[in-house]
């Protein structure tokens, strides 16, 4: 048997985040607005945990992004495949991540990879140069270390 899951990060900002992940790794950012407004419809929710991003409501302390290929749940915007959901904490991040994504970029184009994701407000934490390789430790807007391949 197989489990479907999903890889959930702690965030000071999800929406964030998720446009970072999204436009990083060619995702797309779940749109649950189906979902939000039927409950709300249902007054099982209020707004005060919603806010409006990328033009449509969401909920404030969670988004997710999914691979764009994969299948997902009309009702309610749910990814059914490769999913990375981000949670809104109160406490900033403190420590080395336990846990990281390691981004492969096509052969020759490393730095190019380097370069575009700097911009969309990564950084640059070191160059490895090991037995087994080379790449590049870089960290995401909330510093989140990664690795580029």
């Amino acid at each position: 048997m197989t489990l479907h899951w999903k890889l959930v990060v702690d965030a000071a900002d999800p929406h964030a985040q998720a446009d970072f992940w999204a436009a990083a790794l060619g995702y797309a950012v779940e749109d649950n607005s189906v979902l939000i407004n039927r409950l709300r419809s249902a007054g099982a929710i209020g707004p005060e945990i919603t806010l409006e991003h990328g033009g449509r409501i969401a909920f404030r302390d969670l988004v997710a992004v999914r691979h764009p290929d994969d299948s997902y749940d009309p009702e309610s915007g749910t990814g059914l495949g490769r999913r990375i959901l981000f949670q809104r904490v109160p406490e900033p991040k403190t420590v080395k991540n336990r846990l990281h994504i390691d981004v492969h970029s096509a052969p020759g184009t490393r730095e190019a990879e380097v370069d575009r994701l700097a911009g969309l407000g990564a950084s640059v934490l070191r160059q490895v140069k090991e037995a087994g390789g080379e790449f590049m430790v870089m960290t995401d807007p909330e510093g989140n270390e990664f690795c580029v391949h």
